[in-house]
């Protein structure tokens, strides 16, 4: 039977409307962008992704009466914050945990970018913990995230590289891209998931993420504490659980096993209760900022920013593990109007490293960008062939992907309060913040008086 019949022709009557009336994933209809940054309030927070059946609303970040957003307020509040007192809370809670009886004593979860060798080496080498490091492996390693991998091990670290079984993970993250527009979300459930499940396998009393999510959207209000959400990583109840945006039912119809997306779930509960686990943001204690982190990694342990460009932005050193990771921006700017040059213009714009007008130049010349790069090994990858899939093949009118079927997928998943239509121009997104910008400034400019009609 069929479940996943080829993506047709979208309507694009809503699209050549002056005025669409309907916005999806139950984002705000009218649009704006932050006055501090470059970010728009299409932007959703992060959510727990085991429950992401695309259906329920997203909730979008927050902008204030100003009109500036939640992460441009966070970084305000950071300013104020008294990071000696937040440095002696650190060495409190190590001083708490730390074990001399060789077992490891904290968790660092990642993939050995910047920010994960920065939070592991800060622990081992200047506030004398034991940590172990725990990796999800990419869905396709790229050259310079496996040698960043390998460095990471080689500072002085042991590590626990879990690679999930491959079909299995082919097949999720197609079923992610067909239900969600979303092939980045098997990696992201395995990275959020696998590490509760380690501590709790080593009996290790504290987990350590970096920055938190407030710093990049989420409410502002999460950074009042150092602990992370449970409902980020735990689930009580099977039925609440969607991987790929697919039900557990509807993965047994696939012809997968309980064995085969164990991986994927998070850990229940009441192992967390029962093995008392404290999962952080080193953020929270950390005054974070990712350039910093950046140096911090080289200095220490060679790493290496990627040789190119990454597609879509102007950056070179930020999430360069896994050749799927441009196809997860692009994704994005489908989705939510938001490519990946918005999604590190308004990081570094926070972070100081950027003006705004730079930010805007830089959205304007990368956001949206194809990924061509691995583009036909990307397609390779969410084609499901009858010989290696012979029951899940059978789901799909068309189990091979190419650029046509991408394509159609994009259409699909955009909403018509973002995006225009028009059979001159083809598809165009209707609010840009360069556009907004480029206003802005005109208004000014009519408003000054040496620009008035005598």
């Amino acid at each position: 039977m069929v479940l996943y019949p080829y993506p047709q022709p979208v309507d694009t009557t809503p699209f050549r409307a002056d005025h669409p009336e309907r916005a999806l994933y139950g984002l705000p209809l009218e649009v704006k962008f932050c006055r501090s940054c470059v970010i728009s309030n299409q932007r959703p927070s992060s959510t727990a992704e085991f429950k992401n059946d695309g259906k329920a609303p997203k909730q979008a970040i927050h902008f204030d009466a100003q009109g500036v957003c939640d992460a441009c307020r966070v970084k305000e509040q950071k300013a104020a914050i008294d990071w000696q007192a937040r440095e002696q809370e650190l060495r409190e809670l190590c001083d708490r945990y730390r074990r001399s009886d060789g077992r490891y004593d904290c968790l660092v979860p990642g993939s050995g970018g910047k920010d994960s060798f920065m939070q592991a080496h800060l622990l081992k080498y200047k506030y004398g913990m034991h940590p172990l490091t725990c990796t999800w492996a990419p869905h396709i390693y790229t050259d310079w995230g496996w040698k960043n991998h390998q460095a990471w091990i080689h500072a002085g670290f042991d590590n626990i590289l879990f690679t999930p079984n491959g079909r299995v993970h082919r097949l999720i993250t197609r079923l992610a891209v067909e239900n969600l527009f979303h092939p980045f979300q098997p990696f992201i459930l395995g990275q959020k998931n696998l590490a509760p499940k380690i501590a709790a396998l080593y009996d290790i009393p504290l987990i350590f993420y970096g920055e938190n999510e407030a710093e990049y959207g989420n409410p502002k209000a999460d950074m009042g504490s150092a602990k992370r959400s449970w409902d980020y990583f735990t689930a009580a109840s099977e039925d609440e659980i969607y991987l790929g945006g697919a039900s557990l039912a509807q993965l047994r119809q696939l012809r997968l096993e309980a064995v085969d997306w164990e991986p994927y779930m998070p850990i229940n509960p009441q192992q967390i209760d029962d093995k008392q686990i404290e999962v952080h943001y080193l953020g929270y204690y950390e005054k974070w900022h990712p350039q910093s982190a950046y140096y911090y990694a080289i200095e220490h342990g060679g790493f290496q920013s990627a040789p190119e460009r990454t597609a879509g932005t102007y950056s070179t050193y930020n999430s360069i593990d896994d050749r799927i990771d441009d196809f997860h921006y692009h994704t994005t700017w489908i989705k939510f109007g938001i490519g990946r040059a918005t999604y590190d213009a308004a990081q570094e714009i926070r972070s100081g490293d950027l003006i705004r007008e730079e930010g805007v130049a830089l959205v304007r010349k990368y956001d949206g960008e194809f990924p061509e790069r691995w583009a036909d090994e990307i397609f390779r990858y969410l084609s499901l062939p009858a010989d290696q899939f012979p029951e899940a093949a059978k789901a799909f009118e068309q189990p091979y992907f190419d650029r046509s079927y991408y394509e159609r997928l994009c259409d699909r998943f955009r909403s018509p309060h973002l995006w225009r239509f028009s059979d001159a121009e083809g598809w165009q997104l209707r609010h840009r913040v360069f556009d907004a910008e480029q206003q802005h400034q005109e208004t000014l400019a009519a408003g000054w008086q040496g620009n008035r009609a005598a």
